[in-house]
Parts: C-alpha cells; sequence; structure tokens
C-alpha cells in the first residue's frame, strides 16, 4: 500500500478537511507549492487561492483566504483565515 500524508484543514469555523491524501497542493505567498508524504518541515504563509487535495485519483477542492501552512515529520495542517469547499460540477 503506498504511503500517505496526513492533511488537515481548518478554519475559524471548523475543520472541513482531516483524513490520509496522496498529495496537496496550496498557494503561498512566496508561490504555489506540493507536499506529499515525507515531505520536509516547513510553515509558509498562505495567500489567496485555491488547496488542492489529490487522494487516489479524485480532487477535493477549497477556496482559502489567508492564513498558515506547517508541515511536520506528522503530517499537513492549514489553520485558514476563511475557507470553504468547491463543488465541481461533473462536465
Amino acid at each position: 500500500m503506498p504511503q500517505k500524508l496526513h492533511f488537515s484543514l481548518v478554519s475559524p469555523e471548523r475543520e472541513l478537511f482531516n483524513g490520509e491524501v496522496d498529495q496537496v497542493e496550496a498557494s503561498g505567498t512566496e508561490g504555489d507549492f506540493g507536499v506529499f508524504p515525507d515531505h520536509a518541515p516547513f510553515m509558509t504563509a498562505l495567500k489567496e487561492g485555491f488547496v488542492t487535495v489529490h487522494d487516489e485519483g479524485q480532487l477535493i477542492l477549497f477556496e482559502v483566504q489567508g492564513g498558515f501552512a506547517d508541515v511536520t515529520p506528522q503530517g499537513f495542517t492549514i489553520l485558514a483565515e476563511h475557507a470553504r469547499e468547491v463543488v465541481i460540477a461533473p462536465p
């Protein structure tokens, strides 16, 4: 079984996501970045943009307005100033 990344997305209102995923992409103030399992630890501020969660071929998209991203050996956490899930309509 491939290794997974523990990812959590939290806004002041509630936790929007908490689970094991393949990859997460986000928009930092210094550029866009992707996080995979066993990623090197780092912390960055987020700019307004999207967080894309990849899990077994499925995509989950969140709109984020500011906050912080923290990658540790335990996983990846985003503390967002504001966030909401974006519903992607099928073609």
